[in-house]
């Protein structure tokens, strides 16, 4: 699965567009390297996203092509979550 369309059907990212514009800027890395938005994103991955602030590592755990609210958090496990810069 595209790695735009991962992070929008995780609802990691709220629309695609900005999933897209985020892994264009080079702030994803999959698996250490730096992700483009068409990149496959595959169960075992890990990604590393960064919001801004804060710097969030994931592990995929599954794929769906039409996550809803219930299984979506289920697509994805949180292994760190750490602030950068600022205060």
């Amino acid at each position: 699965m595209r790695l735009d369309k991962y992070l929008k059907v995780s609802r990691l990212v709220k629309r695609r567009t900005l999933a897209k514009e985020i892994s264009d800027q080079g702030r994803i890395t999959v698996n250490g390297s730096v992700a483009k938005a068409g990149t496959d994103v595959k169960v075992t991955d890990e990604l590393v996203i960064r919001f801004g602030q804060k710097i969030v590592t994931i592990n995929v755990t599954g794929l769906s092509e039409h996550a809803t609210k219930e299984n979506a958090k289920g697509m994805y496990e949180i292994v760190k979550e750490e602030k950068v810069g600022g205060e």
